[in-house]
């Protein structure tokens, strides 16, 4: 059962669910602005998506491609905490 939960992807799509209702959180009640939570919780979710490639046997590319794209949006975020 627990061997299914992941080889399906759906123990990545779980995390994605709880970096959603985070996201919502911090919009709503910590008043962050989208760019904010997106430069916070994208690289997390980008690395998530490449895990759930990795977990449902896709092609190397659908790993590599978020995980790639999940740096320069980390180094976005850290740039502009240091500007704050």
């Amino acid at each position: 059962m627990i061997e299914a939960f992941f080889a399906s992807g759906h123990a990545a799509d779980l995390i994605l669910g709880v970096l959603l209702c985070e996201a919502a959180w911090l919009r709503a009640r910590q008043g962050w602005s989208w760019g904010a939570i997106a430069g916070l919780l994208g690289p997390a979710a980008l690395i998530v998506l490449g895990l759930r490639a990795a977990l449902t046997g896709a092609a190397w590319w659908w790993i590599a491609l978020p995980l790639a794209a999940s740096l320069p949006l980390h180094l976005v975020d850290l740039r502009a905490r240091l500007d704050r």
